[in-house]
């Protein structure tokens, strides 16, 4: 990354990137390279998840149950693990975004306070 680039990269709350894996799982199984890119190309490239935070946070994940993981063959031929949303991952990925919903309300309060009278 060029000296710069950084401050253009939005970093993710502690805590987004389970719901940000769970939430490109709800569109269908995919392997850790191709939920980086799903990541990266939603958030208008602004979103960048290193392979050393995302496998770390799948087996996470995959220990939750919140996952499942098997080895198939890519198109290419080369064998990778493949991740899928599991029932209790649809479950907690509802949970986390009506989560973040409200964060995002509370903060946007801070932001844009309503003007009351006093």
């Amino acid at each position: 990354m060029r000296k710069g680039q950084y401050q253009n990269q939005i970093e993710l709350l502690q805590g987004t990137l389970d719901m940000l894996i769970l939430q490109m799982l709800q569109w269908g199984p995919r392997h850790g390279y191709g939920i980086a890119q799903a990541i990266r190309a939603h958030s208008g490239d602004l979103l960048r998840v290193e392979t050393g935070s995302l496998y770390p946070a799948l087996h996470r994940l995959e220990e939750k149950k919140w996952v499942k993981a098997e080895w198939k063959l890519t198109d290419t031929g080369q064998r990778a693990k493949v991740y899928k949303l599991t029932r209790a991952g649809k479950r907690q990925l509802l949970d986390e975004r009506t989560r973040w919903e409200q964060v995002v309300s509370a903060i946007s309060g801070v932001l844009n306070p309503r003007v009351t009278e006093v």
